[in-house]
């Protein structure tokens, strides 16, 4: 059955093959008026200006915006309980490492994602799932992490599995053991790592479904060679290496990452010109995540420098209990479009094209193009600029999910 969009006011969209860095990240975005878009099944077969083709289903999109569906590539959303007697911490102007090592953080999400059920995870993160699709999010990466022991972060990884195959978004999975020193392990944190890599690692791989592996690299956390250990072993299992670094302290992240061939490099707040200058070098994306930045009142990731330089730069709503408790992906994109100076188009390609390339989904996501996947928003607006314009609130009027209206 074939599907047409018609009068399109303005039809936004990244073009070209994978991530786009420097000037093409403003420049790969082609804004096209009174345009048309013609779907078969899942598929985009057509797009044009002007007189539009005959088709089955006519959607009339009556001058509103159409973008591609946002893709979030950084995301922890299966988790036990929340976080927010963790506030007035934050309030009294504990920071992030403060807070773990008094008690807090990610190991009491881990404390209660192992009391929670299988199916309580799976519920509550249903209805996350949910809330991102009606606000634009037609593609999402979980991680694991809150599990880590074998036990929990396979039954994480069940959860995610059983969300990929039931939900309508697409889901790309994350295995990510270090995240933290769980408080009832008996050992240092190198003695994790083996037990990370000896034995987590195979029964995740036995128990298939995850893509990528990660680790969170940071002073008290995990140093850069114990990361680096568990995702060469990963790599060697044939899982896609991620690295969370540079998020609170500079420890060397980058440099490892760049070493082990990181896909993406997540968070980077605190990342400087010369770890940019590494990066520039290096086939990997940024994964920014500006709202976290905004919840925890830290400064924000140079991304104006790292465009600048051509390092191709995406966004990540950073969903998670703690240090980013918000679901509202086009949020974080009105934050990063602001706070980083970056051009709306230069936003649109982070959110569609770039987020794609970071969980490597770039040759079928994040771009409305013949034979890619159609997954298409139409907006409550009639231009790009007004999507970053206004912000906290769902300007989101049609999901196109696959080719099916949701």
């Amino acid at each position: 059955m074939t599907t047409l969009i018609k009068n399109i006011g303005e039809l936004a969209t990244p073009v070209g093959a994978g991530k786009q860095s420097g000037a093409m990240q403003n420049d790969c975005v082609k804004r096209i008026k009174n345009a048309y878009i013609l779907i078969d099944g899942s598929k985009i077969i057509e797009v044009g200006e002007g007189e539009a083709p005959a088709a089955d289903e006519v959607i009339d999109a009556k001058g509103a915006l159409i973008t591609p569906g946002l893709v979030d590539p950084h995301t922890h959303l299966v988790f036990g309980g929340y976080r927010e007697k963790e506030l007035a911490m934050k309030l009294k102007g504990m920071d992030y490492l403060a807070i773990h090592n008094a008690g807090g953080g990610i190991n009491s999400t881990v404390k209660a994602t192992r009391e929670a059920s299988a199916d309580e995870l799976y519920a509550k993160a249903s209805e996350h799932l949910d809330f991102m699709l009606a606000n634009g999010v037609t593609s999402v990466e979980i991680k694991t992490g809150y599990g880590l022991d074998t036990e929990n972060e396979v039954k994480m990884l069940q959860v995610i599995k059983k969300l990929k195959a039931n939900h309508k978004v697409d889901i790309a999975i994350t295995f990510m053991p270090l995240h933290s020193l769980p408080d009832d392990f008996d050992g240092s944190t190198s003695d994790y790592v083996k037990y990370a890599i000896d034995e987590m690692l195979p029964a995740v791989i036995d128990e298939g479904g995850a893509e990528f592996i990660d680790v969170f690299c940071e002073k008290d956390i995990f140093t850069a060679d114990e990361c680096k250990q568990v995702l060469e072993a990963g790599k060697s299992a044939g899982l896609i290496p991620k690295c969370h670094t540079n998020e609170i302290e500079r420890i060397g992240g980058v440099e490892m990452a760049t070493s082990i061939g990181s896909i993406s490099m997540e968070h980077l707040i605190v990342a400087n010109s010369e770890d940019i200058a590494v990066m520039k070098n290096f086939d990997t994306i940024a994964c920014l995540l500006p709202a976290t930045s905004f919840y925890l009142g830290s400064t924000y990731a140079l991304a104006r420098e790292m465009i600048d330089n051509n390092v191709a730069v995406a966004f990540g709503s950073d969903f998670n209990p703690g240090s980013c408790p918000n679901n509202n992906f086009v949020l974080a994109m009105n934050i990063g479009c602001l706070k980083y100076k970056m051009t709306p188009e230069e936003s649109l390609c982070a959110a569609t094209l770039n987020a794609a390339a970071a969980i490597n989904k770039a040759q079928d996501l994040g771009i409305i193009e013949v034979g890619k996947q159609a997954d298409i928003l139409i907006w409550n607006a009639n231009n790009l600029d007004y999507i970053f314009y206004r912000f906290g609130q769902n300007l989101v009027s049609q999901v196109i999910k696959s080719g099916e209206k949701i």
